[in-house]
């Protein structure tokens, strides 16, 4: 069988580098994004030749990468998971709401956590159709309702993500790729906001997540076993949303 591949965005850490361990266990070949080059210490084979910095913020770096992109596919591409997002915070960490947040984060914001995955999902198209692939987009319960840590530009980016999923599975239904978003809430990170295991202890689950069980959740919805499921957003956040 032809080894599958997927395109991951935002793999250096936390939910992204969960799944790259999920796919690469399950034996995809997995081509990574960042601006960084690709670090040392990932455990999985392979990663340095399949990695392409990339500045997701800057739209003409990451329209000209989709050729860079291109040339290490054989035609195909199984999966596209738009995983890079970026939050802007106050000088002590503190969350930026409508009336303090910087105009030029609001653009910095919406160019890495939606205009990226328009850009790459376009340019992409054929290679996604020729393998019938699907896309995941990571939102966020932040998109749903107002939350305590997250911002207003990055609430507002992932609500609009959300969105697009939904236009995007219309659109590229008829290629026959499907198009999806997961919404993690409190997921257990290295990056967890001050007051974030408070906020736990009030979810139905009572606990944090974990970076694996969002990425089990991602790997399904790339996976066969998700075939006819289209144009949803699955919540990953333990209740949080009822």
């Amino acid at each position: 069988m032809t080894q599958k591949t997927l395109l991951l965005t935002g793999a250096s850490r936390g939910i992204g580098h969960a799944t790259v361990r999920k796919f690469n266990a399950e034996g995809w070949r997995v081509i990574t994004c960042s601006r960084n080059a690709f670090p040392k210490e990932c455990p999985w084979g392979g990663g340095e030749e399949n990695h392409v910095r990339l500045d997701l913020g800057d739209p003409a770096d990451t329209i000209n990468a989709v050729g860079q992109i291109q040339e290490r596919l054989d035609g195909r591409l199984d999966a596209l998971v738009n995983n890079a997002g970026i939050s802007p915070k106050g000088p002590n960490g503190e969350r930026l709401c409508t009336l303090d947040t910087d105009l030029m984060d609001w653009g910095k914001v919406f160019h890495v956590n939606f205009f990226a995955p328009v850009v790459l999902a376009r340019g992409l198209k054929d290679e996604l159709a020729a393998a019938k692939g699907a896309v995941v987009n990571v939102t966020s319960i932040a998109g749903n309702q107002v939350h305590p840590f997250a911002g207003a530009a990055y609430a507002t980016s992932k609500a609009a993500l959300k969105a697009l999923t939904r236009e995007m599975a219309h659109d590229f239904g008829p290629l026959g790729v499907r198009v999806n978003a997961i919404a993690p809430g409190e997921i257990e990170t290295a990056i967890l906001s001050p007051g974030t295991d408070k906020l736990a202890e009030q979810l139905p689950l009572r606990r944090l997540g974990q970076p694996e069980e969002v990425a089990n959740t991602i790997f399904f919805l790339c996976s066969e076993q998700s075939s006819y499921i289209t144009g949803t957003e699955v919540e990953v956040n333990g209740g949080q949303h009822v």
